[in-house]
């Protein structure tokens, strides 16, 4: 039977968790940063603040949606909430769930462009203001380094043995996003990730 370890504090287990993910993927990122990353895994670990109470039951509301709400909010400080949303939501799902998106029609680089985009959109919305004095570095470095958080969390999240499958969802992830982690994950089980040949015109 595998060993249950008993975790006292959600945030420092993610707090460390993250810094060592952080350390293997030699990602080197601002202090707040990484909070913030730590923030978020803590504050989705239950999941009334990850899905939306509906008639259905728990839902998640599609990013697009929410993007959507976005463009059409009258006042800036829900322009701001939506996105930010956006990105929390795509960081989430692209990392910690993002095994999970290979038999989906919206894949891993759908999240990573459209969260990617929101953090970015919402770090020169804040520019200029009080809290973009304050967290607009931390949205800019997250939109930037958008694909190397997501390697994080998949770090965080991994735990079993590579199947068949997992390679494959592997190779794809590496394939659309160009991920440094899932390309040293695949070395590490033998397979050289190289770049498919376009295909010529007839």
């Amino acid at each position: 039977m595998p060993r249950i370890a008993k975790i006292n504090n959600l945030r420092e287990f993610f707090m460390d968790s993250v810094t060592d993910a952080m350390g293997r993927q030699q990602l080197d990122a601002d202090e707040h940063t990484a909070f913030y990353v730590v923030n978020l895994l803590t504050l989705f670990a239950r999941s009334e603040a990850l899905f939306d109470d509906t008639d259905d039951g728990p839902q998640l509301t599609p990013v697009a949606k929410v993007l959507a709400a976005a463009v059409e909010a009258e006042h800036t400080q829900q322009r701001n909430f939506a996105l930010q949303r956006v990105g929390d939501v795509s960081l989430f799902i692209a990392g910690f769930l993002g095994e999970g998106l290979a038999a989906k029609l919206v894949g891993v680089d759908y999240y990573v462009s459209m969260g990617g985009t929101a953090y970015q959109t919402l770090a020169s919305n804040l520019r200029g203001s009080v809290r973009g004095q304050a967290v607009g570095g931390v949205f800019s470095e997250l939109a930037e380094k958008f694909q190397d958080f997501v390697d994080v969390l998949a770090d965080v999240r991994e735990g079993a043995e590579a199947t068949e499958a997992d390679i494959l969802r592997l190779y794809d992830t590496w394939q659309k996003t160009g991920s440094e982690r899932a390309a040293r994950l695949l070395r590490g089980l033998g397979i050289e990730p190289t770049p498919l040949e376009p295909q010529k015109a007839h």
